[in-house]
């Protein structure tokens, strides 16, 4: 299991990283112009796992979000909450939706979002269904997509 300053560190590494001009994903990011998107931690897939077991699992990736979130609150103050309904509305209704919220309004239902140095931070939990594992992850963008 990673820590909270193993996040952190990934966290840096991704926002100093450059955007590609194409979409690309070298098995741990995906990026793209304007935008990097990765996975802090990965749980298990729910197949045949009861609800007590996905709920559990889900608690822990919330308070793993939790800490993240207190220290980088720490570091640049307290977040903004992107709620992502809106943007899996319009994607739903054929409209256009900026990567990678485009991708993400899938299954991360709200991000908590940094804005600092001419990009948006974004960190969220989300499960793309019930059998599927859940995400602990961070989406790194510029700033005029949100």
């Amino acid at each position: 299991m990673t820590s909270t300053a193993d996040h952190v560190a990934t966290i840096d590494q991704l926002r100093a990283r450059d955007f590609p001009a194409q979409r690309t994903a070298d098995g741990w990011v995906a990026s793209g112009p304007g935008f990097h998107v990765a996975d802090l931690r990965v749980s298990e897939d729910f197949w045949d796992a009861d609800l007590s077991r996905v709920e559990e699992v889900l608690e822990e990736f919330e308070a793993e979000l939790g800490a993240l979130v207190q220290v980088l609150t720490l570091r640049w103050g307290a977040p903004d909450v992107l709620d992502l309904t809106n943007s899996l509305e319009r994607s739903a209704m054929g409209e256009p939706v900026p990567p990678p919220l485009d991708t993400l309004c899938g299954y991360v239902p709200e991000l908590r979002v940094w804005r600092l140095d001419g990009r948006w931070v974004g960190l969220g939990v989300g499960q793309g269904d019930r059998e599927l594992p859940f995400q602990l992850l961070v989406a790194i963008g510029e700033l005029g997509a949100i």
